[in-house]
């Protein structure tokens, strides 16, 4: 009777590898178990090498992104332009202006639109009543500056001139300067008004006063004597008035504001010192100026 083979089942298989296994020495024992732990990492190796091969592949066939390009407007350039050229600001005159005599040490302060004259032949006058005379006990004086407003100040009054005036007389002493040759005689008896001694700025002066009228001007003068570098000075301050109660339409001026502008020239005064030889050349060549 011819036998039948047959695969072995999954126990018979067992059992055969037990027996083999144990019939095999301990040497024969740890190869294999060493040979199956290299078989499996070498498995293990290659598995993740095909891996990151696999990845790589993937990345490098990726497409790169768009570069992203700014399309900002760019900025305009930057023309240079040349400053505005500035103005030549002219610089007004001075309103107030400084008159300065080296000779007689004289110097004031007066408005620019005030008119100057210098010298002996600027001897102040009122209108129609003649010149203004000097107030001296002695002879001998000279004018050295006079500074008059302007003859359309008040427009509209009786007003017809106003001045300041310098004069020195270097002939006479230091007690005949606090003397006047004529004083005030408005005194409601007569009585000539002695004259007073006033503050003018930093300097001690004597004053007195004169008035004269007719049926149509009047006219009105202060005196004023320093003495200095062995002279004496005499400032006047004067105001002609003319037409009012005769004239339709013409006011009286304020005489205390006009007087005011002159004591504000008065109170500028200085006088510096100089050689009293000086003073005296002056004087002679004014004289000599003077001659015919």
């Amino acid at each position: 009777m011819a036998t039948t083979w047959k695969f072995p089942d999954q126990e018979d298989n067992s059992k055969l590898r037990k027996t083999i296994f144990s019939s095999l020495s301990r040497a024969q024992k740890i190869g294999i178990v060493a040979s199956a732990i290299f078989l499996a990492v070498l498995f293990a190796v290659s598995v993740v090498s095909d891996k990151e091969s696999d990845e790589a592949v993937a990345v490098a066939a990726m497409p790169e992104p768009a570069q992203s390009v700014s399309t900002a407007p760019a900025a305009p350039a930057i023309k240079s332009v040349p400053a505005p050229a500035k103005k030549a600001h002219r610089k007004r005159p001075a309103a107030i202006v400084t008159y300065s005599d080296p000779n007689t040490g004289v110097s004031f302060r007066y408005p620019r639109k005030y008119e100057l004259a210098s010298g002996d032949s600027t001897q102040p006058e009122f209108d129609g009543m003649g010149a203004v005379p000097m107030n001296f006990v002695q002879p001998g004086g000279v004018t050295v500056a006079t500074v008059a407003l302007p003859r359309n100040s008040y427009p509209g009054t009786d007003f017809t001139s106003a001045f300041f005036n310098v004069s020195m007389n270097p002939s006479i002493s230091e007690q005949e300067c606090a003397q006047f040759a004529f004083v005030d005689t408005r005194n409601p008896d007569g009585e000539p008004v002695d004259a007073e001694k006033v503050k003018v700025g930093s300097m001690d002066m004597e004053r007195t006063s004169d008035f004269t009228a007719n049926a149509l001007k009047q006219a009105e003068a202060q005196y004023y004597h320093r003495y200095e570098n062995g002279a004496c000075y005499e400032f006047v301050l004067g105001l002609g008035t003319a037409g009012y109660g005769t004239t339709d339409g013409i006011e009286p001026v304020g005489r205390d504001e006009v007087f005011a502008k002159l004591e504000k020239i008065l109170n500028t005064v200085k006088i510096k010192a100089v050689e009293p030889e000086q003073v005296a050349v002056t004087e002679t060549n004014t004289a000599e100026q003077a001659k015919p």
